[in-house]
């Protein structure tokens, strides 16, 4: 018989990359991986796995430092002007990433999406963005939207819990938050939000204007094989977390090819499902942080309720935008 996760177990599964002196991530160190720097800037912006720096093909705009585990991107000729050389950066990593799937380097391209992500430089200046599915080949920062939907029954609060679709590449029928989406170049957040409701849960913008926004969470999470592609690539990542109450007969249905169906569960339900560990690993730690935000989990029951807490809002060692 499987073990039942904890709450903490539910945050280590997520939040797993190492924090200094905690030894909870099983071995894992940051000075394992490369850097990932960008020509002329300071930061590093993401964590590389040697095999992928090893893997990545030749190419004059990149430099592998081994002695000091640092791959540098170093486009050549960019424009002096700020937005060029942006559009400039972008292009040149795109042709890259192109020949990079066109070769089969890497199974996390294979989810090719076609979708820009952004990375930013110390200033929170955009510095390029690149294609969704190799963010976590470079292991940047990427940022989304998750949002819970609810409501009140006379047998109390139920949760809207959509199941991913077996045809997934990531997390396939593993439970999920009711609308949960990436967050594009240039996207605002409540723009995303209102997209992806519509595209996953069939919710119009006329009902998502009542959502409640919940401020943020992050977390650095250590990709297993459930993710699809490589194991072990970095995923540092920024949720903005919003809640809404739909009144009984709102239904959400599922829009997309996303989820196969919707269910209205307890919050006991929901619980039992985590611990069963169903839920896909962001989504269960985004629904702890929903219950302690409701009060259901409390310091009171949870002996680890301090440290659950404080890991939901993980300082990252990355710019952000």
């Amino acid at each position: 018989m499987t073990q039942r996760k904890t709450n903490l177990d539910l945050v280590n599964e997520c939040d797993n990359f190492p924090y200094p002196d905690i030894p909870f991530a099983q071995g894992l160190l940051s000075g394992s991986y490369f850097k990932f720097k960008l020509e002329g800037c300071i930061a590093v912006l993401g964590y590389v796995l040697p095999e992928v720096a090893e893997k990545l093909p030749a190419s004059p705009e990149w430099e592998r430092n081994n002695a000091s585990l640092e791959f540098t991107f170093k486009p050549a000729n960019t424009p002096s002007d700020p937005e060029e050389a942006v559009a400039h950066r972008t292009a040149v990593l795109a042709r890259f990433l192109q020949s990079a799937r066109e070769a089969k380097t890497f199974r996390v391209l294979n989810g090719w999406r076609n979708e820009l992500y952004p990375v930013y430089g110390p200033g929170r200046e955009l510095l390029f963005s690149m294609e969704r599915s190799a963010s976590a080949l470079f292991g940047i920062v990427t940022y989304g939207v998750h949002m819970t939907a609810y409501t009140q029954t006379a047998e109390g609060m139920k949760l809207w819990t959509p199941r991913r679709a077996p045809t997934k590449q990531t997390y396939p029928n593993m439970m999920d938050n009711t609308v949960a989406g990436g967050l594009s170049t240039g996207e605002k957040p409540f723009e995303c939000l209102v997209r992806e409701s519509m595209e996953e849960a069939s919710l119009p913008e006329d009902v998502v204007r009542n959502a409640q926004a919940c401020g943020t969470m992050t977390y650095f999470y250590v990709r297993d094989k459930r993710a699809g592609g490589e194991v072990g690539l970095c995923q540092p990542e920024c949720q903005y977390v919003y809640n809404l109450e739909l009144p009984e007969g709102v239904v959400p249905r599922p829009g997309d090819n996303e989820a196969v169906d919707f269910q209205l569960l307890t919050v006991k339900e929901v619980q039992s499902a985590m611990a069963e560990g169903r839920f896909k690993p962001n989504c269960a730690l985004l629904l702890v942080e929903f219950f302690v935000r409701h009060g259901i989990i409390r310091a009171e029951d949870e002996p680890d309720y301090l440290e659950i807490v404080s890991r939901l809002h993980r300082r990252l060692e990355f710019p952000m935008g």
